[in-house]
């Protein structure tokens, strides 16, 4: 199965990216993994929230198949322990399905038809993070979890 991060716009922040790639880089001897990217909107500013949601949700669903697992990272969904995740992510991998999608909205979240389109929503956390922080968070939790699954070190109880 390949695992997709598919977000908002790029990651400008350099050190961020270079955690990114660092996990990036570790996880090849696990799981085909990449981060894809939806442009950020050109005329955001002079659009009201709703609006923007629904351009970037039209964005997002026009990246994705009918056939993906697609999962948002949202504050309303359901938070794990890297161990319970390292399971669910395992359920996951095993659903027959060629790629689990992982949807990182944009400022003002996702729109209803992204909703709709979700087959489940994950919160890492009930604070509020940064899109592009949520992506190295989310980029080392999928090592974590290749790790547990393994058997190997890197993670302690």
């Amino acid at each position: 199965m390949e695992i997709i991060l598919l977000t908002i716009g790029k990651t400008s922040q350099t050190f961020i990216q270079a955690g990114i790639d660092e996990y990036l880089k570790r996880l090849k001897r696990y799981v085909s993994f990449k981060i894809e990217t939806i442009p950020d909107l050109k005329s955001a500013k002079s659009l009201t929230a709703e609006l923007q949601k629904e351009k970037e949700g039209d964005a997002i669903l026009n990246s994705i198949t009918t056939s993906d697992f697609c999962i948002l990272l949202d504050e309303r969904g359901k938070e794990y322990t890297s161990v319970e995740f390292s399971g669910r992510l395992q359920k996951i991998m095993a659903s027959g399905r060629k790629r689990a999608v992982f949807i990182v909205g944009g400022p003002y979240g996702f729109s209803q038809a992204v909703y709709n389109r979700a087959d489940e929503k994950i919160s890492f956390s009930k604070m509020t993070f940064t899109h592009e922080m949520i992506r190295l968070f989310f980029t080392e939790q999928i090592y974590r979890a290749m790790t547990i699954l393994k058997g190997e070190p890197y993670h302690h109880d």
